[in-house]
C-alpha cells in the first residue's frame, strides 16, 4: 500500500464531490488531506492526499472515466514539497526578526535534506491573535508556533493552552509581559535566536530537544 497525492480538475457542478468520494470509497481509501476550490475558468479543483492506495493505476482509471473529471495529476504531498511548518504570530517588528532567524536556520537544514517552511502573520489585538492561534487546529503541517509580540495575554493565553493540550503543539514565545509567555514551552529574549531555536526544535537534522533543557527561559 502507498500514500498518494492527487490534483483533480472537475466540472463545477452539483454532485461532483459525491462522485469523487464514492470512487475513493470503492477503493477503501482514507482521505488524510483535502483542499477544494473553484478555478477562474469555472472548473473545480480537488487536491487530496490519500492513504491505503493498493492499485494506483486502477484508481486513476476510475477517476478519469468519470464524466465529471477533466484531468487528474499525481502530485507530491504537501509534506514532501513544503515539509514542516513554523508559524510566527505577533507584531510586525518582532515577527520580522524572528523570521530572519528562522529562515536563515531553515535554509541551513533544508540544504541537508529537510523541508521546513516559515510563515509569518503580523497581527495586533487580542482577538485577532487568539483567533489565529485557535485556527491552528485546522491548519495543516504546523510543527511549531512562535509568539512574537510586546504583550500577550487573556484570550491568547487560553488559545495557546488549548492548542498545546489538544495537539501537543510546540510553542515558543519572546520574553514579554502577559500570561501567554508562561504557557510557552520555551521563552527566548532575542527574537532572532527564537526563530533559530524554533527551527532546531523541529528539524531532524538538529540535535536539540526542548524537553531536555534545564530552563525554559533564555
Amino acid at each position: 500500500m502507498t500514500d498518494l497525492a492527487l490534483s483533480i480538475q472537475t466540472l463545477e457542478k452539483k454532485g461532483v464531490l459525491d462522485d469523487i468520494t464514492e470512487i475513493f470509497s470503492s477503493h477503501n481509501l482514507n482521505i488524510s488531506y483535502a483542499h477544494i476550490y473553484i478555478e477562474k475558468n469555472d472548473y473545480g479543483s480537488i487536491n487530496v492526499e490519500l492513504e491505503n492506495v493498493e492499485d494506483v493505476d486502477e484508481l486513476l482509471d476510475d477517476l478519469n472515466n468519470s464524466p465529471l473529471v477533466k484531468k487528474v495529476e499525481v502530485r507530491g504531498s504537501l509534506m514532501d514539497v513544503y515539509g514542516k511548518r513554523i508559524l510566527i504570530f505577533g507584531g510586525g517588528a518582532q515577527v520580522s526578526q524572528v523570521a530572519l532567524g528562522a529562515i536563515t536556520e531553515a535554509d541551513r537544514h533544508n540544504i541537508r535534506g529537510e523541508r521546513i517552511s516559515v510563515d509569518t502573520i503580523p497581527l495586533v489585538g487580542e482577538d485577532n491573535i487568539s483567533e489565529a492561534v485557535d485556527a491552528l487546529s485546522i491548519t495543516p503541517r504546523v510543527n511549531a508556533l512562535v509568539l512574537a509580540g510586546s504583550l500577550m495575554g487573556g484570550e491568547i493565553t487560553k488559545a495557546v493552552r488549548r492548542v498545546k493540550k489538544e495537539f501537543g503543539l510546540l510553542v515558543i514565545s519572546l520574553n514579554m509581559p502577559g500570561s501567554a509567555a508562561k504557557e510557552a514551552d520555551l521563552i527566548v529574549t532575542d527574537p532572532i535566536q527564537a526563530g533559530v531555536m524554533a527551527v532546531m526544535a523541529v528539524a531532524n537534522t538538529a540535535v536539540f530537544d526542548v524537553d531536555k533543557l534545564d530552563n525554559k527561559k533564555y
